[in-house]
């Protein structure tokens, strides 16, 4: 389960390192890839997440692209990802920056069922969470999942997706579980091989999905994935950043 992997993995490094703040303080570069060199092997700061199940695992590099550097990502019928960890508060910092650009939508990706969930982009954030503060059913699932996996599962976890056909703005649970939250930005074809400038509302988004306030985030991750599906996608992911306003 990619899902539930990526936030045990974010969440098990939290610490109180914090990526580079920029001056004057309103903004927090989390991947500034732009000012990266198309020679390192992975993106500064950055680190591989694989899967152990999955053997067959996305491709990223750094390239050019108009003249900036970027990360490209190519899957064909693979899955794994990048991910920055952290330890920041959304109260302080609570947009997220980033841009992208899609080459291909996944013609059978459906995020309601196991088997379809895979996106050609998607930007993973993962938040501390208490699993003291489950109750009723919730604590029950989350013990039970504990013994039978040896791991917790994912408690608190948004992505930002480009989907196929679900409309924009849309928020549904993951198909493998109710604590992880999946945001459409971008859906269909119409935008296509364009580079796009997105900013979203960490908090905001956190408290359509879940209905109350967030934790630290302990992590953020890119991912191009299409195990489930077979399918192949290409994207390229610009600079990543928290900012106050």
């Amino acid at each position: 389960m990619k899902t539930a992997y990526i936030s045990i993995l974010i969440c098990s490094l939290f610490s109180l390192s914090f990526a580079g703040i920029s001056e004057p303080n309103n903004e927090i570069d989390i991947g500034q890839f732009s000012g990266m060199s198309q020679s390192d092997i992975t993106p500064l700061g950055w680190r591989p997440l694989v899967f152990g199940n999955i053997e067959n695992h996305t491709a990223y590099f750094l390239t050019k692209q108009n003249e900036r550097t970027v990360v490209q990502a190519v899957s064909n019928g693979g899955a794994s990802g990048f991910y920055k960890q952290t330890n920041i508060s959304p109260k302080d910092f609570p947009m997220i920056n980033w841009q992208w650009k899609v080459a291909n939508i996944l013609e059978s990706a459906d995020l309601s069922k196991k088997e379809g969930d895979d996106y050609p982009a998607r930007i993973y954030i993962s938040f501390y969470y208490d699993p003291e503060r489950l109750e009723g059913m919730e604590s029950v699932k989350y013990k039970l999942y504990s013994l039978l996996h040896d791991e917790p599962p994912p408690l608190a976890v948004i992505n930002y997706i480009w989907d196929n056909k679900t409309k924009p703005d849309t928020i549904v649970s993951n198909a493998y579980s109710e604590r992880v939250k999946m945001i459409v930005i971008q859906s269909g074809t119409s935008n296509l091989g364009k580079w796009l400038s997105e900013k979203r509302n960490i908090i905001d988004d956190y408290r359509r999905a879940f209905g109350e306030e967030p934790g630290n985030i302990t992590g953020i991750a890119i991912m191009t994935d299409t195990d489930n599906t077979g399918e192949s996608a290409t994207a390229w992911y610009g600079d990543i950043s928290l900012s106050r306003h």
